[in-house]
């Protein structure tokens, strides 16, 4: 996959690796993921909370 300059930079910041190191290394790319997963389960969490504190 070619990865763009974006990319990198984001990567960078968010899990202070290199995309060239999460391709290579599968523990890292799981750790990444495992973390990813856990942001974007708090992230609906929140969002299902706002939605229904709107409703009331």
């Amino acid at each position: 996959m070619n990865y763009t300059p974006e990319m990198e930079k984001a990567m960078q910041q968010s899990n202070k690796i290199c995309y060239a190191e999460y391709e290579r290394k599968f523990e890292k790319r799981i750790a990444v993921e495992k973390r990813r997963d856990q942001e974007y389960a708090e992230c609906k969490k929140l969002s299902a909370e706002f939605v229904s504190q709107l409703q009331k």
